[in-house]
């Protein structure tokens, strides 16, 4: 059985490994699924599909890492190019409504722009006796330049938004407004939690060996490893600053084998990280004066849960959809602190950052929830 004693429902998400807050989110989509008895099963149709939709999506990732700048010529190019707006030419298309048949989903959920059009057609054709519901749910924290159309499309069944600009820009765009709703942050269940003063202050002092009397600054890197963690702690190096520094560099073994490799700059302790679980990540940033970070939706999502000020490293450029979050952040907190190289951060890494509590009043089990009203209302 699924929530509230209801049938429990077969959700398949489609995202796709560009930037790395798509995947984010369908992984909340998974984790909180779980706990209400839904089967969810996650599928990448771009990298699945063909090869020119897997050399796509590692240019995109390309880009990111090395001139985030860049990506305003391919994020304009996409724009206008269509090439999932209808299902005809779709690459990969008859294996993709293959593995939507077997999988049978009652509803499939999109947290990809691209693949709100065209492969909602095929997945709909795939099952003509009990086509599937179809539901948005778009990442972007607010409108601007990096918000793009193909999040639209008016006939899916729901498109649901973190915030109440998000579902603004939706509406402008000519999404019906019963269709609309505003779901909050999609973030994995440790970010909705409430960790006591001790247990973040033996995160402190046992787990980090820091000083918790001592500003801790946090460095952040997206799912894809993009960041700039040897250049901030060259730069630490030659400023002669003391510093609390932790390293957060998920799956990049590089950054971690190059920072192992210098060593602590003097006056500075710095602790390196992989991956860690997603109670003692929510932990960190909570813990952290500071977070240096690059202005991904999924980054800053978290950052905004847990009340961390953010200094945002807009180095080598902006991608679009970074503006779109740079300028969210200004509206809310009415100031913006950013970084245009490693070398500013000794400058900036004591500055008064303002962060603005993040009020929720529900967490996205109230997604999941709408998710079964929207496939028994149909």
């Amino acid at each position: 059985m699924g929530i509230h004693g209801t049938d429990a429902l077969k959700i398949l998400i489609l995202t796709s490994s560009t930037g790395g807050g798509h995947d984010m989110r369908a992984q909340a989509i998974r984790s909180w699924a779980k706990q209400t008895g839904d089967e969810t099963f996650i599928l990448r149709p771009l990298e699945a599909s063909s090869r020119l939709y897997r050399l796509g999506t590692w240019a995109y990732n390309s880009i990111q890492r090395t001139w985030p700048g860049l990506h305003n010529g391919y994020f304009a190019f996409l724009e206008h190019a269509r090439l999932h707006r209808r299902r005809f030419g779709i690459l990969g298309a008859k294996r993709f409504s293959q593995v939507v048949n077997r999988m049978s989903p009652d509803v499939i959920v999109s947290v990809h722009a691209h693949l709100n059009h065209g492969y909602r057609d095929l997945a709909l054709r795939a099952l003509p006796d009990k086509p599937p519901a179809f539901v948005v749910y778009c990442g972007e924290l607010g409108d601007g330049p990096g918000f793009s159309r193909h999040w639209i499309n008016p006939k899916a069944d729901l498109f649901a938004a973190p915030t109440e600009e998000t579902c603004g820009a939706a509406l402008d765009r000519g999404m019906p407004e019963e269709k609309v709703f505003q779901a909050g942050l999609l973030l994995r269940p440790a970010f909705f939690e409430k960790p006591t003063k001790a247990s973040l202050g033996k995160l402190v002092r046992e787990t980090l060996e820091l000083d918790p009397k001592l500003p801790i600054l946090a460095l952040g890197t997206g799912a894809n490893g993009v960041n700039r963690h040897l250049q901030v702690i060259l730069s630490l190096r030659r400023s002669g600053l003391p510093a609390q520094v932790v390293a957060l560099c998920g799956e990049n073994r590089k950054t971690m084998r190059w920072l192992e490799t210098i060593g602590e700059p003097p006056k500075v302790s710095l602790r390196i990280l992989p991956t860690r679980s997603d109670e003692e990540m929510s932990k960190i940033l909570r813990v952290a004066s500071l977070l240096y970070a690059r202005p991904g939706a999924g980054t800053t999502s978290e950052a905004l849960a847990c009340g961390t000020p953010i200094l945002f490293d807009v180095s080598r450029g902006i991608m679009p959809q970074e503006q779109n979050n740079l300028n969210f952040w200004e509206r809310r907190t009415g100031q913006l602190v950013t970084a245009r190289s490693p070398s500013d951060f000794p400058r900036l890494m004591h500055a008064p950052v303002r962060s603005v509590p993040w009020e929720q009043k529900e967490t996205p089990l109230r997604f999941i929830e709408k998710l079964h009203e929207v496939v028994s209302s149909r």
